[in-house]
């Protein structure tokens, strides 16, 4: 009998197929065999063989919730610090919160880098108001600011979703809410980012007492960031992009207040 190299050796092609011949007295019969795979050289580029999509988003969704609520001469706005991607936590200690001055604070979840972006970009038009006009812009004039912000970038938004909460000039603490276009309202309260579905309805109910017919008595500042407490720990038992620690600012005319309170770390 042939050896396998032998074997090889005398392979031939017949009618398009790789055969081996076999010695006959009846003839030269010959079985086709193959020692490779044609496929094996070719390259599934998805088209006709196994088609799937190819896509790209210049955005991620970092997760994160955001609070911020108005009171009678303060407004307490508060964020969690984790930071997610998918399934992943990247970082446990990422600030949602930045001052952009003295009396107002922005809070933002969404995609990181956009955040980022925005608060550099609304860092330098309040920089560039108080050398223009020798003063820090107000906290109307600054929400105004952020939604002509935002809708500068109406055709590829930031993918930020923006609570901005602070001082008025009359003293009164002033929440304002966001869409993604820079729509924007004053609101006794707001919330964003993905633990905002879980929240809003409990703000609903203790802040605004819609549907309560008992009397809605205003809230001092310490109660209302108890009320804060127990809001995040609420989110954080159902959203797992909320977590690990919520950082709550106190804003007043005398200036800010930041104590920080942990939350599950799983």
């Amino acid at each position: 009998m042939a050896s396998y190299m032998s074997a090889q050796a005398g392979l031939r092609a017949t009618d398009g197929r790789t055969s081996l011949p076999i010695h006959s007295t009846e003839g030269r019969p010959s079985v086709p065999v193959s020692f490779h795979d044609p496929k094996a050289d070719s390259i599934d580029h998805g088209v006709t063989q196994a088609p799937y999509e190819r896509a790209f988003s210049p955005y991620d969704f970092n997760g994160g919730t955001t609070l911020a609520i108005s009171g009678a001469d303060y407004a307490i706005i508060a964020a969690d610090t984790r930071l997610s991607s998918g399934y992943e936590i990247l970082s446990r200690d990422v600030t949602k919160l930045h001052a952009l001055t003295d009396h107002c604070v922005l809070g933002s979840a969404g995609c990181k880098t956009d955040v980022d972006q925005l608060r550099s970009v609304l860092d330098i038009k309040a920089k560039m108001y108080q050398h223009n006009h020798r003063k820090k812009m107000s906290t109307p004039s600054m929400a105004q600011m952020l939604g002509n912000t935002l809708y500068y970038k109406r055709f590829f938004p930031y993918y930020a979703f923006n609570v901005l909460a602070g001082i008025d000039s009359e003293g009164k603490g002033a929440v304002y809410s966001y869409d993604a276009i820079g729509s924007f309202e004053r609101t006794p309260f707001s919330a964003s980012g993905s633990g905002q579905s879980f929240l809003i309805p409990l703000m609903d109910n203790v802040i605004t007492h819609k549907n309560r017919l008992d009397e809605n008595v205003e809230l001092s500042s310490e109660e209302v960031v108890e009320i804060v407490k127990d809001a995040f720990v609420t989110a954080g038992e159902r959203d797992i992009y909320t977590g690990d620690a919520v950082e709550i600012f106190v804003i007043t005319k005398a200036g800010i207040q930041k104590q920080t309170f942990a939350l599950k770390a799983d």
